[in-house]
C-alpha cells in the first residue's frame, strides 16, 4: 500500500486503487450509513475528503474521530463528484491513532483571535493560518540559500556565544555559569566563570562573516540572533533569525545590488512554490499584497542619498510623530511615507551620518557620513541594513576608540586590516521581517514559531 501525502492526493492526475494517507481531523460530517471527514496532514492549505462507510474495519471508532484525532486511513483514491476537489480518499479501513479531547481542544471550527493562538503556539500551526505561514517560512529558507549558491557564497556556521558586542548597542544577554545567588561578582571574579571572561549571546554573525569573507570571498550565515532590548512592538522580538551575508573586494554599489536581488529572488521563489499559501494572506489579511509583491519584483529600487531623504520628508505636506533632520535616525513612518507615499516603491537610503551608525562601517571622503545603506519596503519600513565596512587600519582604529569600545576586544578584527585588507561589504536581513513582508502579517509574533519577547518564554 502506497502512503501518500494530502497534497500529493489532491493534486493527484489519476486514480490510485491502493493508498494511505495520515492526518489530523479538521471537521467531521455524518450521514445515513456514511461519514466524511476531512483530513490535513499540514502538506499543503486544503483538506483531503475521506468517505468512510460505516461497515469498514475501524468505523466502529468513528465517535472518537473528532476534530483534532489523528487518523490513519487507507482505500481508494476516486475522482469526487463533489465541487472543488478533483479527488477523494474511499476508505477501506480507518485507524483512530491519537484522540483529541472534545471538550477541551481548543481548536474548533471557527476563527480564532491571532492573540488566542500564541497562547497556544504548540497547536497553532494545526490552523489554516499558521500552517501556511510554516510552510511558507520553510520554503523562504530554501529560497535564501537557493540564492546565495548561486551566486557562489558559501554557508557560515557563526558561533550563538560570543565574547564581543558587534553594535556597540551594549544591549546582549549575558551568559553566565557564576551562581547568581552569590552576586554580584568583582571585576576579578569573571576570571571564575565558564569562559574566564564575559560572554553573551550574539545579537550578530557580521564580524566572523568578515573573517570568512577575506579568507574564501564570499559568505553568508543564517541563525538565530539576540537583542536585549526592552521592547514590545509588533516589529521587535528577543530572538530572531538573520541572514548575514559578506563580500570581499566589493563596494556599497555591489551591496545595493546583492541585497535588491535577494528581495526579488526570495518574492519570485514564494509566488512560484506557495502560491495557494500565499492566497490565503491576499484574501484574508493584507488584500493589497499582490500589488505590493508585484512592485516589490517588477520595479527597480530607487537609490537615494540620506540627505535628499531628509529633505523630501522636510518638505512633505504631513506631519509626522518624530522629528526629521540631519544627523537623525529615519523612524517607520519616514520610511514607509518614502516608499507608500512618496516613490510607491522600495528605496535604498544611503550615505548616513557617521553619528547614528557603527564603528564598523566605511567612512566617506567627507568625513561626516559613511557607506551604510538601508533597505525600506512598503508596509514594514527597513528590511535590510548594511554597509561597505572599514578596511583602513587607522580609521578603523580611530573609530573604535571614537565610540568608547576596546581595542582589545577587536585585535582579531584589527588584525584583518593588518594582513592583507581588501575592500568589503555587507548586510543583515532580519528573517522574520521579510516575512511578514511576504505575508502581510503585521506581527513578529505571529511568522516565528515561538516568539520570545520580554516576559514571555513559553514552549
Amino acid at each position: 500500500m502506497k502512503r501518500i501525502a494530502v497534497k500529493d492526493a489532491l493534486q493527484a492526475t489519476s486514480p490510485l486503487a491502493q493508498a494511505e494517507v495520515r492526518g489530523w481531523v479538521r471537521t467531521r460530517r455524518d450521514a445515513k450509513g456514511f461519514s466524511f471527514i476531512e483530513l490535513n496532514d499540514g502538506s499543503c492549505l486544503k483538506n483531503l475528503q475521506v468517505v468512510v462507510d460505516h461497515a469498514i474495519p475501524g468505523a466502529e471508532g468513528l465517535a472518537g474521530m473528532t476534530t483534532g484525532a489523528a487518523l490513519a486511513v487507507s482505500g481508494e483514491l476516486v475522482a469526487s463528484p463533489g465541487k472543488g476537489q478533483s479527488y477523494e480518499l474511499k476508505a477501506a479501513a480507518v485507524r483512530l491513532v491519537g484522540p483529541a479531547d472534545p471538550e477541551t481542544y481548543p481548536l474548533q471550527k471557527k476563527r480564532h483571535s491571532d492573540e488566542f493562538l500564541r497562547t497556544i503556539a504548540h497547536l497553532r500551526p494545526r490552523t489554516n493560518k499558521f500552517g501556511a505561514i510554516f510552510r511558507i517560512r520553510s520554503e523562504a529558507a530554501f529560497a535564501v540559500h537557493n540564492y546565495f549558491r548561486e551566486h557562489g557564497f558559501h554557508l557560515l556556521h557563526a558561533p550563538i556565544l560570543t565574547g564581543s558586542d558587534c553594535e556597540g548597542a551594549g544591549e546582549m544577554f549575558r551568559v553566565t555559569t557564576l551562581d547568581p545567588l552569590k552576586g554580584p561578582y568583582p571585576k576579578e571574579a569573571q576570571a571564575e566563570d565558564f569562559f574566564g571572561r564575559e560572554a553573551y549571546l550574539t545579537v550578530s554573525g557580521q564580524l566572523e562573516a568578515e573573517i570568512f569573507a577575506q579568507s574564501l570571498g564570499k559568505v553568508y550565515t543564517f541563525g538565530p540572533t539576540f537583542r536585549a532590548e526592552n521592547s514590545n512592538t509588533p516589529k521587535h522580538a528577543a530572538e530572531f533569525w538573520m541572514i548575514e551575508p559578506e563580500m570581499a573586494f566589493a563596494d556599497l554599489t555591489d551591496n545595493m545590488a546583492l541585497a535588491e536581488g535577494l528581495l526579488k529572488s526570495c518574492i519570485r521563489h514564494l509566488r512560484e512554490h506557495c502560491a495557494e499559501d500565499l492566497e490565503l494572506f491576499a484574501k484574508w489579511v493584507d488584500p493589497t499584497l499582490a500589488a505590493t509583491l508585484d512592485n516589490i519584483e517588477g520595479e527597480p529600487f530607487v537609490r537615494l542619498p540620506y540627505a535628499e531623504a531628509v529633505d523630501i520628508l522636510k518638505k512633505a505636506k504631513r506631519e509626522f510623530e518624530f522629528p526629521v533632520g540631519f544627523g537623525l535616525d529615519l523612524q517607520t513612518e519616514h520610511e514607509r511615507f518614502l516608499t507608500e507615499e512618496h516613490f510607491r516603491k522600495p528605496v535604498i537610503v544611503y550615505d548616513y551620518p557617521k553619528e547614528i551608525k557603527a564603528f564598523y562601517m566605511r567612512l566617506n571622503d567627507d568625513g561626516k557620513t559613511v557607506a551604510a545603506m538601508d533597505v525600506l519596503v512598503p508596509r514594514v519600513g527597513e528590511i535590510i541594513g548594511g554597509s561597505q565596512r572599514e578596511e583602513r587600519l587607522d580609521v578603523l582604529t580611530r573609530r573604535i576608540e571614537e565610540m568608547h569600545l576596546s581595542l582589545d576586544s577587536y585585535w582579531w578584527y584589527l588584525d584583518l586590516r593588518r594582513f592583507g585588507t581588501a575592500p568589503h561589504a555587507g548586510f543583515g536581513m532580519g528573517f522574520e521581517r521579510f516575512l511578514m513582508l511576504a505575508t502581510g502579517v503585521a506581527n513578529i509574533r505571529d511568522v516565528i514559531p515561538f516568539p520570545r519577547t520580554p516576559k514571555h518564554l513559553e514552549f
